[in-house]
């Protein structure tokens, strides 16, 4: 089925609206997106009220305000760039309306001296006198009740005008149809809804402040309207999940055995549990799709090891993804000695495999002689095939898009996926991005692991910083020190280390080591390694280490600029350390004067380790879209959602979503089309395929 006829309006270019010319299109692209319904979600962020219209001389400064006054005169300027006044008044004083560069035939036609004239615009006060600097809107008297209105405010771009803008809006909801009411009635009575384009303009009209508020009823119906689109989505991903049958994979335990034997500590309640489920699963007629959300150190590597001991008792093969090569590389060193006790073959496949060690590889993957394999997006290249693929495990999946899951996925037949992640993700994220997948959750931390003291300290102690990190490594601790996160640039942050490494160096000669993303494989692993067992007691790092990497030694963490970075990823660096038996200290660095929420973010840090309530916080702080980043994790990016307030909305279109599939799994009744349109409207195109393919 393809996108109705009724919504082709909405998605035609943005220079199908009439005055959006290639220039002004292309800003609005930028700024909202590059067709009309891109211009409809872009919702206003302010308002100005023009209502308010006192007598001139009760006009206070700083307050927009519209004017009914007498033109009294014009006086242009003596020289070339003064302002041009125009002398105005009513009853109760004089102002004067100031303009710079317009011509004084224009002024007086629109301003003649002697006419009454409704002038709307801020206020100010200039030593004794009143005035109005180029007023927003010039008028007749009967036009005063057009300019004392509600006006909304837009967030605009470099070279885009609010007025180009605004009339690119008003012309797109003229475009906007009516469609078919996809809510269940006694919902949207209850809560008070308009249809949708109603609230579509409502929102584009607000009536003032509190219509800007994400839970007045015109803006969380059409919060509610993308989050049943995205849950819908979600339940159809579910159901032709569960259509597809699997290959039931149940071990015979011995694998597992001899693997538990030779752990240096017992599995912790929540590993054994998930172990159990993952085992259920396997054992189940549909192919698994779990996602494993594990805290920093909470030993997801280890419950992924038996999901794929379980496999291998099976007869299948079973594949461990890594984002990154130090990654990987860890991951086969930790697991390479355990598998090998249980009697498996262990294969690692990076990219920097090449010629005939990397065919060699390959040959085996093919024949089986491998059990596990381990790598990093290397594995899902086109010439690698298993003999037979049953469980493909992805670690960090937020480092990779669907499509590359999905591709792993597809080297076997009804291959298993267990997905996992050290980033703890709040549930409102959890129902949005993996609302596909079952989940388990790994809350508590193997035993021996000691807390990690956090101190929050501003840059201007850092002489004291480093003197502390010198009496550190004299004891022979291993020393983390993270440089500032630039927003978007790579090579800026690559600057600050190789800075920060330059000064360290004179001080601690070659004890510094260096790690940053624009470094060669090779030279990255040899750092690395000589930070884990050899000469380098202080590691200077951009965030390339933030996740996974494991020195057991590392006791202390340096972070500069603390306050640049967000509470996931403090709390994913903060994890490199403490994972050994020694007192782990980490030190945030942050620059006067601290903002609110950087000052809340740091708060929280020093109150609790727990990766969960850190996650909520950080939603509640910097809203949805910037948690994971949405941009690399593969998240839903709304547009009208904003899901740190919208949670109770997004669990209701949840349950709306699966009743909704329970009484027409098809979307064939009345309300079904409607639905379908619903998904087109909210690009969620493919679901629609998935209801039409079976």
């Amino acid at each position: 089925m393809a996108r109705p006829q009724i919504l082709f309006p909405l998605f035609a270019e943005i220079n199908a609206l009439p005055g959006v010319g290639p220039r002004i299109g292309r800003l609005i692209a930028r700024l909202a997106g590059p067709r009309v319904v891109d211009v409809l979600w872009h919702l206003p962020s302010g308002v100005i009220d023009r209502r308010f219209s006192p007598p001139v001389a009760e006009a206070p400064s700083g307050r927009v305000a519209t004017l009914m006054v007498r033109v009294e005169s014009h006086v242009p300027p003596e020289r070339a760039r003064r302002p041009y006044k125009v002398r105005c008044a009513d009853a109760s004083g004089t102002i004067n309306l100031v303009f710079f560069h317009l011509k004084e035939d224009y002024l007086r036609r629109v301003l003649p001296e002697g006419a009454t004239r409704v002038v709307s615009g801020r206020v100010e006060r200039y030593g004794d006198e009143i005035q109005m600097i180029h007023p927003n809107h010039i008028a007749p008297p009967e036009e005063a009740a057009r300019i004392k209105t509600v006006e909304p405010v837009y967030p605009l771009t470099e070279g885009l005008t609010p007025k180009p803008l605004a009339k690119a809006i008003r012309a797109a909801l003229e475009r906007a149809p009516d469609l078919d009411e996809w809510l269940d009635p006694a919902f949207r009575a209850r809560e008070g809804w308009r249809g949708w384009r109603a609230a579509l303009e409502r929102v584009h009209a607000p009536s003032g402040e509190a219509a800007l508020d994400p839970n007045d009823p015109d803006r969380a119906r059409l919060a509610y309207d993308e989050l049943l689109a995205n849950q819908l989505a979600i339940a159809l991903l579910r159901a032709r999940r569960r259509r597809r049958s699997g290959r039931p994979l149940t071990g015979d335990g011995r694998l597992r055995a001899r693997v538990a034997e030779a752990l240096p500590y017992r599995l912790t309640e929540g590993q054994t549990h998930a172990i159990d489920e993952i085992a259920r699963d396997l054992a189940g007629p549909h192919r698994m799709l779990r996602l494993l959300q594990g805290d920093v150190g909470s030993g997801k590597t280890v419950v992924a090891l038996f999901a794929m001991l379980i496999a291998v008792e099976a007869g299948t093969q079973a594949a461990l993804m890594a984002p990154t090569e130090i990654l990987a590389r860890q991951h086969h060193a930790v697991l390479s000695p355990l598998a090998k006790r249980a009697g498996l073959r262990v294969a690692l496949l990076t990219g920097r495999d090449k010629g005939s060690a990397r065919a060699k590889r390959l040959a085996e993957i093919a024949s089986g002689e491998v059990d596990l394999v381990i790598g990093t997006h290397a594995l899902f290249q086109e010439d690698v095939a298993f003999r037979d693929l049953g469980l493909a495990v992805v670690d960090e999946q937020h480092r990779f898009g669907v499509h590359q899951r999905l591709t792993l996925g597809a080297k076997g037949a009804e291959t298993h996926m267990l997905v996992m992640t050290a980033t703890p993700i709040p549930r409102t994220l959890l129902l949005t991005a993996y609302g596909d997948m079952d989940v388990s959750k790994l809350t508590e931390k193997p035993a021996g692991r000691r807390p990690v003291e956090t101190r929050v300290m501003p840059l201007s102690r850092l002489d004291e910083v480093v003197a502390a990190v010198g009496r550190a490594i004299e004891r022979g601790a291993k020393v983390y020190w993270i440089c500032p996160l630039v927003e978007e640039s790579a090579a800026v942050d690559q600057a600050a280390a190789v800075a920060r490494h330059e000064a360290l160096a004179k001080l601690y000669g070659d004890r510094v080591g260096l790690v940053h993303g624009r470094m060669k494989g090779p030279e990255k692993d040899a750092i690395m390694a000589a930070f884990a067992e050899g000469s380098v007691d202080i590691l200077v790092a951009t965030t390339v280490i933030e996740v996974g990497v494991d020195v057991p030694s590392a006791s202390v963490m340096v972070i500069e600029h603390a306050d640049r970075f967000g509470l996931a990823q403090l709390h994913q660096l903060r994890g490199r350390i403490g994972r050994g038996s020694t007192a782990s200290t980490c030190l945030l660095l942050y620059a006067s004067p601290l903002g609110e929420a950087a000052r809340a973010r740091l708060a929280i840090m020093r109150e609790t380790d727990d990766g969960f309530r850190i996650a909520e916080e950080d939603l509640r702080l910097r809203g949805g879209g910037e948690v994971l980043g949405t941009r690399q994790s593969g998240l839903p990016d709304f547009r009208l959602a904003d899901l740190a307030v919208h949670g109770a909305l997004l669990a209701v279109a949840r349950d709306d979503a699966r009743l909704i599939l329970a009484r027409d799994p098809a979307l064939k009744t009345t309300r079904g089309e409607a639905l379908r349109c619903l998904l087109y409207l909210f690009e969620r195109d493919r679901a629609v395929g998935f209801l039409d393919s079976g």
